[in-house]
């Protein structure tokens, strides 16, 4: 037999329509492997870490996702663990547990975008999917991953591109690393991972990293207001390759002259963020001391900042030990779309 611990958050998976309309979650774990075909030779036990939705979560409570997986990978005779997530966060959380997980048994996030009270709802079929993903001898040492709608993907560089599909998320600049089929998991061969970022040193809650969107004709005005209420830092998303209006200039370079770093992320769903222009644009930015977040989006950009700042990450080694860290996890042998 193999062993699966399921860890559960709430989320869509776990919702059910409340009295004063909406949905929220409310499902335990027991309740949602109830609902499931638990696959044949797997034994499931359950840890209920909250009952949030994801579109809800802070920092602080990302650490208590994270802990609580650590406490389920406790148990030596684990095979896997998988994680029960709203889909809005799921691409942040994925990406800090990849950050800290230090472990070959394989972490799979999945979820819902159907309530468990939707006639229709996928969050069966994705929690059986990721129980056998997370018990496969395929996955281990593949990391962290998000098994949604029988396909799998590596937590860097996964997003969710659909916000009412079920076949939700997609790495546009990755692709796939596993399929769940009639005939089983498929998995591509790990690529090697980064070394593995302190948990126990990471205080994520005293951390503040902001977002701040580009457009035609912005200026600094949202860069300053962040600055002033106390940002430790700030991630741009950028235009094209990365790229920012000239007005954002100044404000950027007087940033990272205080001490406060900012990274150079993209709206564009793939490709690499590069220093191509002037007159305002990533070469400008990225001389003014920008660090551009390779092929990591906003969200993921900024749990990655979020997460080595709150590890006490020292400002001058923070471009380097940004930079080995935001490579997205293309496996050796590629499946595609």
């Amino acid at each position: 037999m193999r062993r699966a611990v399921v860890v559960t958050t709430g989320g869509t998976i776990a919702s059910l329509r409340t009295p004063e309309g909406g949905h929220r979650a409310g499902l335990s774990g027991a309740d949602l492997v109830a609902r499931v075909d638990v696959p044949e030779g797997v034994t499931v036990e359950v840890l209920d870490a909250g009952l949030w939705n994801g579109f809800a979560l802070r920092p602080a409570q990302l650490g208590e996702i994270a802990r609580a997986v650590r406490a389920a990978l406790a148990d030596e005779d684990v095979d896997g663990v998988v994680l029960t997530h709203g889909t809005d966060t799921t691409e942040e959380t994925a990406l800090l547990l990849d950050l800290v997980h230090d472990d070959p048994r394989p972490v799979v996030l999945t979820g819902a975008q159907r309530p468990a009270d939707d006639p229709r709802t996928d969050g069966p079929a994705n929690l059986r999917d990721a129980l056998l993903v997370a018990t496969s001898p395929q996955a281990r040492g593949a990391g962290v991953l998000v098994c949604f709608d029988g396909s799998v993907f590596a937590a860097r560089g996964v997003q969710k591109v659909d916000t009412l599909a079920t076949q939700a998320f997609g790495a546009p600049s990755g692709g796939l690393v596993g399929r769940v089929g009639p005939d089983g998991v498929h998995l591509a061969a790990a690529s090697q991972r980064p070394p593995a970022l302190d948990l126990d040193a990471m205080d994520l809650g005293r951390v503040r990293v902001d977002v701040v969107a580009t457009y035609p004709g912005a200026d600094d005005t949202a860069l300053r207001a962040f600055a002033a209420a106390g940002a430790d830092g700030i991630v741009l998303q950028g235009l094209g390759a990365g790229n920012a209006p000239p007005a954002m200039l100044g404000a950027v370079t007087a940033l990272v002259a205080s001490g406060v770093p900012v990274v150079l992320s993209t709206r564009v769903p793939a490709g690499p963020v590069a220093a191509i222009y002037g007159g305002g644009g990533g070469a400008d930015l990225v001389a003014a001391g920008a660090v551009p977040s390779g092929l990591l989006r906003p969200g993921q950009a900024r749990v990655l900042l979020l997460a080595l700042l709150a590890a006490g990450t020292d400002r001058a080694d923070l471009p380097a030990a940004f930079a080995e860290r935001a490579v997205a996890v293309v496996p050796h042998a590629a499946l595609t779309d």
